[in-house]
């Protein structure tokens, strides 16, 4: 799965940069199970059969990491026994049996299991084994524990999944699939369970008599929401031609339509290549239930729990034979270190009940709901783009303390929102302000992600300014105290006709628009032309991001990540 930021496309998870523990989790409904072995065609070996209870649990992917906000968090975070316990009663409670894990480490995979066996909790496991490229020392630990927890626990694991998204095109943990086979033939030669490897629907498509000879069936993941940021035109989820009060349901149904459709293209390699009696499972499939960036339209706890109950009908026609023999949904809770990846969970990081299955219990009794009210006329869908009337004054100001003029507009409804929500502090203070402002600024504290760190200032309900007027010789100014070291980013944000939005960012030094980095107060003034020239889908009747400050690494060239001093920003307007 690929993963987003606030206000760009970042990484966190499995495609961009590199997050140590990738993959995301799963939600298993179905599976065929049965008796006996199949041979392997051409090998002479045999498949291992699912459990029975692949084809009874309702399953979904576990992680009991809560605090941290960054991957350098999770070494940190303590998992307490009592938590573990608490999440797993709490899926029991949903109607979960089964639960797939990503590691064999003790903090998370060997104390889950010391939980389930100690409490005599009626939960199964999928294991997994997480290698990386090029830590060959690492992954033969990783190999001997969980091989280990595999024998020890062999009454509740059920399978072994060794590697995760590892041989897809745009892995960032890329391994060759004759390595990958090396790794998996070690792993099933010293356990008894059925073993697999979970990757994405594309390589299992085209996957290599290499992997498909020492696998007992192929887990497959599908991510048909993402895919309409990574791949737009891969199907059709702005349904136009539909009318507006059906176009979250033909959202919806296109979604778990492309979901199947990644399938058969499995499926049909598979057959091809005589492997008909190889199972397929889904290792991976969800829906955010909120936008955590690039995502409108779409991400929402209404369109997740659609997402969910479609999953559950497909899964009993697997059940009957005539689909994946398991559908596992991604994931059981919310984990904020995934920043711009998180929001997939059934629950959030409070273990909060959402939408999807609060209908599973009662509010209040059974756990604790998540807020909100909502109803099926609450989903979303796309809408096309309608631009406001525009702003006639001649001063358009975001963030001042000076009088308002008399051809002066101050919007109000908007707020600051940090790149993946904790990227920056950026409190307002009294310590310092720009001259002739008042008293106050906004004091910035970056706190950057691997990619950097970012603060915008927009509508939280994403309601657009017409600032078209602006256009021909507008400027957007502010004052700016920092000895921040390199360049810095000052952008702008726009819906679009198409609604895809364009962002526009421009990277400045110390001299160009009059900024300075020399802890004095400065006026920086940029003409709306070099925002243009940056972005041309830029779109100025549908500003969305008013004011963007930010340092995206590969953008600036920045060397210094960590430390980096504060910047004080006030006087923010846009000018005619």
């Amino acid at each position: 799965m690929k993963t987003l930021s606030t206000g760009t496309l970042a990484a966190c998870g499995r495609a961009g940069f590199a997050l140590a523990l990738a993959a995301l989790f799963s939600l298993l409904l179905a599976a065929c199970g049965g008796s006996g072995t199949t041979p392997y065609t051409g090998t002479g070996a045999a498949l291992r059969p699912l459990p029975a209870e692949f084809s009874t649990r309702k399953a979904v992917a576990y992680s009991p990491y809560r605090t941290a906000v960054n991957v350098a968090g999770l070494a940190a975070e303590n998992i307490p026994e009592a938590n573990i316990k608490q999440d797993l009663e709490l899926l029991q409670k949903a109607g979960f049996g089964l639960i797939r894990l990503f590691d064999s480490s003790d903090k998370v995979a060997k104390a889950t299991l010391q939980v389930i066996f100690k409490y005599a909790i009626d939960i199964k496991v999928q294991l997994g084994v997480y290698v990386q490229s090029g830590d060959e020392a690492f992954n033969q630990a990783e190999i001997a524990r969980g091989v280990a927890l595999a024998r020890q626990y062999r009454d509740i694991v059920l399978a072994v999944s060794v590697g995760n998204e590892t041989m897809v095109s745009w892995s960032f943990n890329r391994i060759a699939p004759s390595t990958m086979a090396g790794y998996l033939a070690q792993v099933r030669g010293q356990v008894t369970q059925p073993v697999t490897t979970d990757d994405n629907y594309a390589f299992w498509a085209s996957a290599p008599n290499a992997i498909t000879d020492v696998v007992d069936f192929a887990a497959l993941h599908t991510y048909p929401e993402l895919d309409t940021v990574f791949d737009p035109d891969l199907w059709d989820w702005q349904q136009k031609s539909v009318p507006v009060a059906n176009r979250a349901t033909a959202m919806m149904d296109g979604a778990i339509k492309e979901a199947r459709r990644q399938y058969a293209l499995a499926r049909a390699h598979l057959d091809a290549r005589g492997l008909s009696a190889m199972p397929i499972i889904i290792g991976e499939t969800g829906w955010n239930a909120v936008d955590v960036g690039a995502l409108r339209f779409r991400a929402h706890p209404v369109n997740q729990k659609m997402y969910l109950d479609r999953l559950a009908a497909w899964a009993a026609e697997g059940r009957a034979g005539n689909g994946p023999k398991a559908i596992f949904y991604f994931e059981a809770f919310d984990e904020p270190w995934k920043q711009g990846d998180d929001k997939w969970g059934l629950f959030n990081v409070q273990r909060e009940a959402r939408y999807a299955i609060q209908e599973l219990g009662t509010c209040g009794i059974t756990w604790v709901c998540e807020p909100g009210s909502y109803t099926a006329a609450s989903a979303i869908y796309y809408a096309d783009a309608v631009a406001n009337a525009a702003v006639a004054e001649a001063k358009y100001t975001l963030y001042s303390e000076a009088a308002a003029g008399a051809s002066e507009l101050v919007p109000t409804g908007l707020r600051w929102d940090a790149f993946d929500g904790i990227t920056a502090a950026f409190p307002e203070v009294s310590s310092t302000a720009a001259p002739n402002d008042g008293t106050k600024s906004i004091e910035i504290t970056p706190n950057p992600a691997v990619y950097g760190w970012g603060l915008l200032y927009q509508s939280p309900t994403a309601t657009t300014a017409n600032l078209s007027g602006y256009a021909a010789a507008g400027t957007l100014n502010f004052s700016i105290r920092t000895t921040y070291p390199g360049k810095i980013e000052i952008g702008i944000s726009s819906d679009t006709v198409n609604r895809d939005g364009a962002e526009a960012f421009l990277q400045i030094a110390n001299g160009q628009y009059g900024y300075c980095n020399n802890g004095s107060w400065c006026t920086v003034s940029i003409p709306l032309k070099d925002f243009a020239a940056a972005n041309p889908k830029l779109d100025l009747s549908l500003v969305l991001s008013r004011f963007i400050i930010a340092d995206r690494f590969d953008k600036t060239g920045n060397f210094q990540r960590s430390g980096l001093p504060k910047i004080w920003i006030d006087g923010i307007y846009w000018a005619k």
